[in-house]
């Protein structure tokens, strides 16, 4: 199944198939011809699936690899990439290859977007929630106090999606990316929210037809969204639904101690909950609390956690003030709308999902 992207400056492909890593050096060299390439990968990609993609291209390409996990998007990580890309003489025709999930993703892309003032590079997305950061060309590393506060957009030339690579992830990965499709229907498709509610009730059991039907959905969904503000200068903030909470828990606890699907499950949950509460309509949020906690999810704020931490982190945002900050809300399922949220309101529906007095 293929999707098209279209920017400002740039188009390109997003292709779903399975097995497609078997042949990705073809489909590489036809989307995007180079000087050379270079493999950016994470260590349990490498373990499993480097010797089959390295195999697609019958030539040798060089790879580095890096450790797994949200630490490695730091400048330590940068800096050691950077030089690399100097030593084997990578220029300015030469094409990066983010072969891994998100964070392989947004590091190999940030690379790419800064080197020699950038090159270009391809995504080969690996987990089921790089579905949606592989697609929309932001790329980020991350500060010590706040997510992917360090990035540029930088579209890629082509994304290659294999759902055959996804079998082997764990359990918590596939909640992980599943919160993200799910997403995408609670901002901008009602009918697709329903779908997935009815379609998916195990994780473990979809089938892979559901599977390519719902990840080529999403990733339409966001390119329409990308098509319309490639630079989130206004509808694409609303791609931001439930990440405000979200990346202020995965902060707090430290990067790696939670997935980020299953943090941003919390703060959709949070953000309906503080819709009910400050707009003058209601969204019944249960039947979605209840179909999430059957797939395998905890929505509760991490008890460890205390909404004043919480709140400090929500509002590191260039939009924020000391009074109110900006939060993404639903009008209904499958409509969104960014608001301006004082403080007074989310700290006291943050205290009341912590049980705090």
């Amino acid at each position: 199944m293929r999707v098209d992207v279209q920017t400002t400056n740039q188009s390109y492909q997003v292709l779903i198939e399975p097995g497609i890593i078997t042949r990705a050096g073809e489909e590489i060299k036809k989307a995007a011809p180079a000087s050379s390439y270079l493999i950016i990968v994470d260590e349990n990609v490498a373990t499993t699936y480097l010797s089959i993609f390295l195999a697609s291209f019958e030539q040798e390409i060089p790879y580095y690899v890096v450790p797994s996990g949200e630490a490695s998007k730091s400048f330590s990580q940068y800096e050691s990439l950077l030089d690399y890309c100097l030593q084997i003489k990578l220029d300015r025709s030469s094409v990066i290859l983010a072969f891994g999930g998100g964070v392989v993703g947004d590091l190999a892309g940030f690379v790419a977007g800064t080197y020699m003032r950038g090159i270009r590079f391809v995504q080969i997305p690996t987990t089921l929630l790089a579905h949606d950061s592989s697609v929309g060309g932001k790329v980020a590393i991350n500060l010590a106090d706040g997510k992917n506060m360090v990035g540029v957009f930088h579209q890629p030339e082509l994304v290659l999606y294999d759902p055959n690579v996804l079998k082997t992830l764990p359990e918590k990965e596939w909640r992980s990316g599943f919160a993200e499709i799910v997403k995408m229907g609670f901002i901008a498709d009602r009918a697709f929210f329903e779908w997935l509610h009815l379609e998916v009730t195990d994780l473990k059991a979809i089938k892979q037809e559901t599977l390519i039907q719902f990840i080529a959905k999403a990733v339409q969904l966001k390119a329409a969204i990308v098509q319309q503000d490639e630079r989130e200068d206004n509808v694409r903030a609303l791609l931001n639904f439930g990440h405000t909470l979200g990346h202020a828990i995965e902060a707090e606890l430290g990067y790696g101690a939670i997935t980020h699907g299953e943090a941003i499950a919390i703060g959709m949950r949070f953000a309906i909950r503080l819709g009910n509460r400050i707009l003058s309509h209601s969204i019944d949020g249960s039947s979605f609390e209840k179909w999430f906690e059957t797939l395998g999810y905890s929505l509760n704020v991490p008890p460890e956690l205390s909404a004043t931490s919480l709140l400090t982190r929500m509002k590191v945002d260039k939009k924020a003030s000391y009074q109110n900050f900006v939060m993404v809300l639903l009008d209904q399922v499958g409509q969104a709308k960014v608001y301006n949220v004082a403080v007074d309101d989310a700290m006291l529906v943050l205290k009341q999902e912590l049980g705090e007095s």
